[in-house]
């Protein structure tokens, strides 16, 4: 045998010991990706319905959005009539406090003019009173004045 030989042999028996030094790491990680291929499997297995359960939900809550949607719809439009007739309810308004102003312009001008008349006449008539009264207390005063001086006479 020579040098050849024996460094051949040499680097077959490392190049054997190197197989079977990496034969358990190797299994190991063999072991490893099994699990972990059945974990992804079950994983898998699992997701598929939970997706399913997803799609579902996400439709009923479209459903519910469109009924939300048709709904707001109906809201708005009762809205826009509520506006209209509370338009016409303050032009109502305005037209009725016009009438009731040019009504009570009307009524209020005669109405001032009997109440000052009727002020009149009792002012006039408490002045013909108080100088009635005064003209008899003159009177009598004067009567009691010659009464005594004829006395006195």
């Amino acid at each position: 045998m020579g040098i050849l030989e024996i460094a051949a042999l040499i680097a077959a028996i490392a190049f054997a010991m190197l197989v079977l030094i990496l034969t358990l790491p190797i299994l190991r990680l063999r072991h490893t990706v099994d699990a972990t291929t059945r974990m992804i499997n079950d994983l898998s297995e699992r997701t598929g319905p939970l997706l399913g359960d997803v799609n579902t939900t996400v439709r009923n809550v479209n459903t519910t959005l469109e009924q939300v949607q048709t709904s707001l719809d109906g809201v708005n439009l009762q809205l826009a009539k509520v506006d209209t007739m509370t338009g016409h309810a303050q032009n109502v308004t305005a037209n009725v406090a016009n009438l009731v102003a040019v009504v009570s312009a009307a009524a209020a001008n005669p109405l001032v003019k009997v109440a000052a008349f009727g002020y009149g006449v009792r002012k006039a008539a408490a002045a013909r009173r108080h100088a009635e009264t005064e003209r008899e207390v003159r009177d009598i005063v004067k009567q009691q004045r010659r009464a005594t001086r004829r006395a006195e006479r």
